[in-house]
């Protein structure tokens, strides 16, 4: 399978420093993943291309094989069913560091959350949980998949942050993020209107709507 070409970097931190409420607004599509899936310590935050893999029930073996396989800048996307229990620990935040991986988003638990929180490794799961994995299947690695029913693809932008995460197809990140940065701009403008005296309701234009009530 062909490696898909990463994301520049340029790209990535502009799409870091918009946030991802931003760039989901902007991208006019269905991009953003269960919300049930939160960052697991307070300011995590990451921009990187995605590598998609599959865990079975209980059993981490696919995140090991994975950090063989996984290029240098991109965040694992772990589909793992919910399922309760700590597929990711201290131990394989190290390793991930060592092969350049920039963090983790999976539907399932972590442990060891005070280790990633001090190690500073962004991890958005969808719980903590300490009970231990087996290593026995490989469901998928590196394949095209459904994540939290949004569709991701190698070299597909992954953001995460406070707000949440998103996934947006690699072939219309240059556009979104220009829309966003437009849209980010106008909010700054909208910050500092209502100094000057003006409403919510005068800066979106929704005094025609109010008039009919």
């Amino acid at each position: 399978m062909t490696a898909a070409a990463p994301l520049p970097q340029a790209l990535l931190a502009q799409a870091s420093k918009l946030g991802t409420s931003t760039v989901y607004e902007a991208s006019g599509i269905a991009c953003s993943i269960d919300p049930g899936i939160r960052p697991v310590w307070q300011g995590a935050t990451v921009a990187a291309s995605a590598y998609r893999l599959a865990c079975a029930p209980q059993d981490n073996l696919a995140l090991h094989l994975a950090l063989e396989k996984a290029p240098a800048g991109s965040v694992l996307v772990v589909e793992a069913g919910g399922f309760p229990a700590g597929y990711w620990g201290e131990v394989l935040t190290v390793a991930a560091a060592q092969r350049g991986i920039m963090g983790l988003v999976i539907n399932g638990s972590v442990r060891d959350n005070g280790a990633l929180r001090d190690r500073g490794f962004p991890v958005f799961a969808r719980g903590v949980s300490m009970r231990g994995t087996g290593k026995a299947r490989v469901p998928a690695l590196g394949r095209p998949m459904i994540f939290c029913d949004v569709p991701v693809a190698a070299g597909d932008l992954v953001m995460g942050d406070e707000d949440g995460v998103l996934i947006l197809p690699a072939g219309t990140v240059a556009d979104v993020i220009g829309k966003a940065h437009a849209r980010f701009e106008k909010e700054l403008e909208m910050i500092e209107m209502p100094r000057t005296g003006a409403t919510t309701v005068d800066l979106l234009g929704l005094a025609a709507r109010r008039d009919k009530i």
